[in-house]
């Protein structure tokens, strides 16, 4: 009778491996933020005008709409969820905020208002198409895409809405862009612009949400195992739905920032939006070998995307290679996640949760 046991490895195959694991491990931790740091290197050293302070902050307002709208995919993600009507939704807001001060001819405040009011509302039908009607996320929240969009083009007549437009019925728009709405996009505290802010604040809230406090451990909790939650009393249904709500809130403070940077309400805003939210999402899973969706690492890959935009733009680059620069960036995340992390990383129809 021949023994088939398995000899135990030896001490320098043992020696061998655990250094392999410690590298795997440094290059997953830290890999994506040196990818980061050797990036800005090249362009600071390469591009004389991207080393200004002025250039940074123009970075960071630049890439702020993007960022909120990923933290709210990101926030969706935490419950096993995905939101692909995030774009749409902050185009609506963009026409939304539009007709409401030059055709109603409302104040900027009110804008403001109704706009956040439409955003809860669409989080609301995403959750009700979800957590009632029992429709997969992805497929409820395509839906609800191609609602918005329809909705928004009824609404205004197809026709992008700008200050002084001449009516349907040959009169001229009363309203215009407020000053105190454009302030949105125009306005700093000091150095830095009120985009810049609103992104940090938003960042830093959903940090503190989501890893300090006992809510933000329930939301991971229904994203990797919703039974177990509902077992250990997490009421589930209510988590989903204030997760789609706070996405949909946090898209339409997105189109709020496109639409005082625009200055009018072009129906086409908001369009290439969805991508790059969900871009920043999934790079903010990889980001310190965390392995699930979290707030910071969301912010770092929108911090990475502005980098590499801006830096292409400066170095001439065609408009193209940026959409390739995305797809490798978010390329090297997903190796990060699923190739090189001992962590199992697992995405389900938008859910990403990962165990050791």
């Amino acid at each position: 009778m021949s023994s088939t046991a398995t000899a135990p490895p030896t001490r320098p195959a043992a020696r061998t491996r655990s250094t392999a694991e410690r590298v795997s491990g440094v290059v997953v931790k830290w890999g994506f933020v040196a990818v980061t740091a050797l990036l800005i290197l090249f362009f600071v050293v390469s591009e004389p005008n991207f080393r200004t302070v002025d250039n940074v902050f123009g970075m960071l307002k630049f890439i702020a709409p993007t960022a909120i709208a990923g933290l709210g995919v990101m926030l969706a993600m935490t419950v096993g969820g995905i939101d692909l009507s995030v774009g749409a939704s902050a185009g609506f807001a963009v026409s939304i905020a539009a007709w409401t001060m030059v055709i109603a001819n409302q104040v900027g405040g009110v804008a403001v208002s109704v706009v956040l009011v439409c955003g809860l509302l669409i989080g609301a039908l995403n959750a009700f198409l979800i957590v009632v009607a029992r429709i997969p996320d992805l497929l409820a929240t395509l839906t609800t895409m191609f609602v918005i969009v329809g909705l928004k083009l009824i609404i205004v007549d197809g026709k992008s809405i700008s200050s002084q437009m001449t009516l349907s019925n040959g009169t001229t728009a009363p309203g215009k862009f407020t000053a105190d709405f454009l302030w949105l996009d125009r306005g700093s505290i000091g150095p830095v612009p009120i985009p810049v802010i609103l992104f940090l604040l938003i960042t830093v809230l959903l940090w503190f949400l989501l890893e300090r406090t006992r809510w933000g451990r329930a939301l991971f909790a229904v994203g990797t195992n919703a039974e177990a939650a509902r077992l250990s009393g997490i009421r589930v249904q209510w988590y989903r739905t204030a997760a789609y709500m706070g996405c949909g809130l946090l898209a339409s403070v997105a189109g709020l920032l496109l639409a005082a940077r625009i200055g009018q309400g072009d129906v086409t805003a908001g369009n290439s939006l969805l991508l790059d939210a969900v871009a920043v999402a999934l790079v903010g899973v990889s980001v310190l070998g965390i392995g699930r969706p979290n707030a910071w690492g969301t912010a770092l890959g929108a911090v990475l995307i502005a980098v590499m935009v801006t830096g292409f733009t400066m170095a001439g680059l065609p408009y193209y290679a940026q959409d390739f620069g995305k797809g490798i960036v978010l390329l090297v995340a997903l190796l990060f996640s699923f190739t090189f992390s001992r962590r199992r990383t697992v995405v389900t129809a938008g859910s990403t949760t990962s165990s050791a």
